[in-house]
């Protein structure tokens, strides 16, 4: 099963609001997922991203392959295979 880190849209029409989730690739884009690592809000003025890097960072050496906007969220954040952070579990960005 190939496994994919990406964004599940829930917001209304005009007003997008994501959750970064990891699911199966061949599951459709708001369909099922297997976990929810955090969200993703880009209305918010400076931007808003929250994600608990501790299990991305699991998903991420289990194999789960990040889509290219799930990646550059992760670059804002530091967050890498290899990357270990002692502080907190969970980051929140605002730019």
């Amino acid at each position: 099963m190939a496994v994919r880190i990406r964004l599940k849209r829930i917001g209304a029409k005009k007003k997008p609001f994501y959750r970064v989730v990891v699911a199966d690739s061949r599951s459709p884009r708001d369909g099922r997922f297997i976990d929810e690592l955090g969200y993703y809000n880009p209305l918010k003025d400076p931007v808003e991203i929250k994600i608990d890097e501790e299990r991305a960072r699991k998903w991420l050496n289990e194999g789960a392959k990040p889509t290219d906007t799930v990646k550059s969220l992760f670059d804002k954040l530091g967050i890498s295979k290899t990357s270990t952070k002692p502080e907190a579990s969970e980051t929140e960005v605002t730019e």
